[in-house]
């Protein structure tokens, strides 16, 4: 923006040019358009408000995510979300099957942008290994003792939480043995019928030998 004090310096030429003075000036706003630049605010808009996790630490956890130009809409918003995403948390042993289940059943990896989040079973007295965030995910979804493993940029919290709740919705599509139907094994005909053969084979041997021998000269 131009001063509209005039083009040139003193002198007749340009600030710092030849003929000119060698200092810089401040602007000074005179007009009204320069008073009215300076009331600009910077301005950005907003995508992300609220992070909201629900969870009734007995095996449920839900994750929501809600943008909104007010905060507390936001919230009332996310809550919503959250509820409707609640899943079911699978929860197992390390080592013996004693007392109630108080880790994750097996490795479980979630994923969101750049980070890469895997929760590991650890030993019942452990407890959370892990960041804040991951933790209180655990915590809400009734998980006592766990390891975690995290890969990439975990300052963007956004994208951390939704990596955890990625691995804890997984935990249910991995089929562990515990979980394999039991298949009933069908027998061959050879062993369904073993004892009809058996006799059959020996009466054919038997009239074998029995039958008269020919001389022959």
């Amino acid at each position: 923006m131009a001063d509209d004090t005039g083009a040139a310096g003193a002198g007749g030429g340009w600030p710092g040019g030849p003929g000119g003075k060698a200092e810089d000036k401040e602007w000074m706003p005179v007009t009204k358009l320069g008073r009215l630049v300076l009331k600009i605010m910077p301005v950005q808009k907003q995508t992300r408000a609220a992070f909201v996790a629900i969870g009734d630490y007995n095996g449920h956890v839900g994750l929501g995510v809600k943008c909104s130009k007010e905060v507390a809409t936001a919230i009332r918003g996310v809550v919503i979300l959250a509820k409707l995403s609640t899943v079911p948390v699978r929860r197992g042993y390390w080592g013996n099957k004693i007392g109630k289940p108080h880790t994750v059943p097996c490795k479980a990896t979630g994923r969101c942008g750049s980070v890469l989040v895997c929760l590991i079973p650890a030993p019942r007295g452990t407890g959370i290994v892990s960041a804040p965030v991951p933790k209180k995910l655990l915590m809400m979804a009734g998980i006592d003792d766990c390891y975690t493993s995290v890969r990439g940029c975990t300052a963007t919290m956004g994208n951390f939480a939704k990596a955890t709740f990625d691995a804890i919705s997984k935990i249910y599509s991995y089929l562990t043995p515990d979980l394999w139907k039991e298949t009933v094994s069908t027998k061959s005909p050879y062993q369904e019928f073993t004892d009809h053969l058996v006799k059959t084979h020996t009466r054919v041997s038997m009239q074998r030998t029995q039958a008269p021998a020919v001389a022959t000269t």
